[in-house]
Protein backbone atom coordinates (compact mmCIF):
# COMPACT_ATOMS: atom_id res chain seq x y z
CA UNK A 1 0.00 0.00 0.00
CA UNK A 2 1.38 3.40 -0.93
CA UNK A 3 0.55 6.30 1.38
CA UNK A 4 3.32 8.53 0.01
CA UNK A 5 2.30 12.16 -0.24
CA UNK A 6 -0.66 11.77 2.12
CA UNK A 7 -1.08 14.12 5.07
CA UNK A 8 -1.97 12.56 8.42
CA UNK A 9 -4.35 15.05 10.02
CA UNK A 10 -7.07 12.75 11.33
CA UNK A 11 -7.94 9.05 11.22
CA UNK A 12 -11.09 9.98 9.29
CA UNK A 13 -8.86 10.66 6.26
CA UNK A 14 -7.97 6.95 6.03
CA UNK A 15 -9.91 3.81 5.21
CA UNK A 16 -10.09 0.93 7.65
CA UNK A 17 -7.70 -1.01 5.43
CA UNK A 18 -5.18 1.86 5.46
CA UNK A 19 -5.37 2.17 9.24
CA UNK A 20 -4.81 -1.58 9.62
CA UNK A 21 -1.79 -1.30 7.30
CA UNK A 22 -0.32 1.53 9.43
CA UNK A 23 -0.85 -0.47 12.65
CA UNK A 24 0.69 -3.62 11.13
CA UNK A 25 3.67 -1.61 9.87
CA UNK A 26 4.18 -0.14 13.35
CA UNK A 27 4.08 -3.61 14.90
CA UNK A 28 6.62 -4.86 12.35
CA UNK A 29 8.98 -1.96 13.06
CA UNK A 30 8.65 -2.50 16.80
CA UNK A 31 9.45 -6.20 16.35
CA UNK A 32 12.53 -5.41 14.24
CA UNK A 33 13.74 -2.97 16.89
CA UNK A 34 13.27 -5.55 19.63
CA UNK A 35 15.23 -8.14 17.60
CA UNK A 36 18.02 -5.69 16.79
CA UNK A 37 17.28 -5.80 13.06
CA UNK A 38 18.37 -2.53 11.40
CA UNK A 39 15.53 -0.74 9.64
CA UNK A 40 16.83 2.64 8.43
CA UNK A 41 13.83 3.33 6.20
CA UNK A 42 14.21 7.08 6.70
CA UNK A 43 17.97 7.28 6.14
CA UNK A 44 18.83 10.68 4.72
CA UNK A 45 15.38 12.07 5.51
CA UNK A 46 14.70 15.05 7.76
CA UNK A 47 11.63 16.11 9.71
CA UNK A 48 10.83 19.58 11.05
CA UNK A 49 8.93 19.59 14.32
CA UNK A 50 6.99 22.72 15.23
CA UNK A 51 5.30 23.03 18.61
CA UNK A 52 2.83 25.78 19.36
CA UNK A 53 1.60 23.57 22.18
CA UNK A 54 4.37 21.92 24.20
CA UNK A 55 4.33 18.14 24.49
CA UNK A 56 7.08 16.03 25.98
CA UNK A 57 5.68 12.72 24.69
CA UNK A 58 5.08 14.00 21.15
CA UNK A 59 8.53 15.54 20.85
CA UNK A 60 10.37 12.55 22.29
CA UNK A 61 8.40 10.00 20.27
CA UNK A 62 9.05 11.82 16.98
CA UNK A 63 12.74 12.43 17.72
CA UNK A 64 13.37 8.84 18.81
CA UNK A 65 11.30 7.46 15.94
CA UNK A 66 13.26 9.45 13.36
CA UNK A 67 16.55 8.35 14.95
CA UNK A 68 15.56 4.68 15.07
CA UNK A 69 14.50 4.81 11.42
CA UNK A 70 17.77 6.47 10.34
CA UNK A 71 16.48 10.01 9.83
CA UNK A 72 16.93 13.25 11.70
CA UNK A 73 14.49 15.55 13.44
CA UNK A 74 14.82 19.31 13.78
CA UNK A 75 13.06 20.87 16.76
CA UNK A 76 11.97 24.36 15.72
CA UNK A 77 10.69 26.40 18.62
CA UNK A 78 11.78 30.02 18.29
CA UNK A 79 13.05 32.34 15.59
CA UNK A 80 10.45 31.24 13.06
CA UNK A 81 8.36 33.61 11.02
CA UNK A 82 5.34 32.21 12.88
CA UNK A 83 6.60 34.24 15.83
CA UNK A 84 6.22 37.37 13.67
CA UNK A 85 2.68 36.60 12.55
CA UNK A 86 3.28 34.46 9.45
CA UNK A 87 0.45 31.94 9.01
CA UNK A 88 1.36 28.37 9.95
CA UNK A 89 0.37 27.24 6.46
CA UNK A 90 2.99 29.55 4.88
CA UNK A 91 5.71 28.34 7.24
CA UNK A 92 4.81 24.72 6.51
CA UNK A 93 4.85 25.37 2.76
CA UNK A 94 8.35 26.92 2.93
CA UNK A 95 9.72 24.18 5.19
CA UNK A 96 8.33 21.46 2.93
CA UNK A 97 10.68 22.72 0.20
CA UNK A 98 13.74 21.98 2.35
CA UNK A 99 12.67 18.96 4.36
CA UNK A 100 11.07 15.61 3.75
CA UNK A 101 8.38 16.09 6.38
CA UNK A 102 6.85 18.64 8.70
CA UNK A 103 4.91 17.85 11.86
CA UNK A 104 3.19 20.42 13.98
CA UNK A 105 1.48 20.32 17.35
CA UNK A 106 -1.03 23.13 17.66
CA UNK A 107 -3.84 24.13 19.95
CA UNK A 108 -6.46 23.81 17.20
CA UNK A 109 -6.97 21.06 14.61
CA UNK A 110 -7.92 23.70 11.99
CA UNK A 111 -4.31 24.95 12.02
Amino acid sequence: MNLKGRDFLTLRDFTGEEIQYIVDLGLDLKDKLKKGIPHPYLQGKSLAMIFQKSSTRTRVSFEVGMYELGGSALFLSTGLQIDRGEPIQDTARVLSRYLHGVMIRTYAQKE
